[in-house]
């Protein structure tokens, strides 16, 4: 899954949200108005904002928590030694920050 698949899904399911009922339009609202609030561009932007809060969060070092989904942390990388595959050469490796993901309990029961 890629964005464009993250925002076409979020997209339907607001959709689908709407012609259920489950959202309440103020009185005298046409449905079909509401349907345009729920436009490309607007889920696109919704999108794009969560993940630059997400990347800002993780730039502070904050940990993010989604409960059932998972934990992403950044943690310390610490500075070593590697081999470059084709040469066979050593080459040093920077201290650094890397983003880790541990999957929350339900996630982690999704099996094959």
């Amino acid at each position: 899954m890629v964005k464009a698949d993250l925002i076409q899904r979020v997209q339907q399911a607001l959709l689908e949200h709407q012609r259920e009922g489950r959202h309440e339009l103020p009185p005298g609202d046409d449905p079909a108005e509401g349907a345009r609030r729920v436009s490309h561009g607007l889920v696109v932007e919704a999108v794009e904002s969560l993940f630059e809060s997400l990347k800002d969060a993780m730039a502070r070092g904050e940990r993010i928590e989604f409960r059932g989904f998972g934990v992403f942390q950044v943690k310390p990388r610490k500075r070593g030694v590697g081999r470059n595959p084709r040469t066979g050469r050593e080459v040093k490796i920077p201290p650094g920050r890397t983003v880790r993901f541990k999957p929350g309990k339900e996630l982690r029961d999704i099996g094959p």
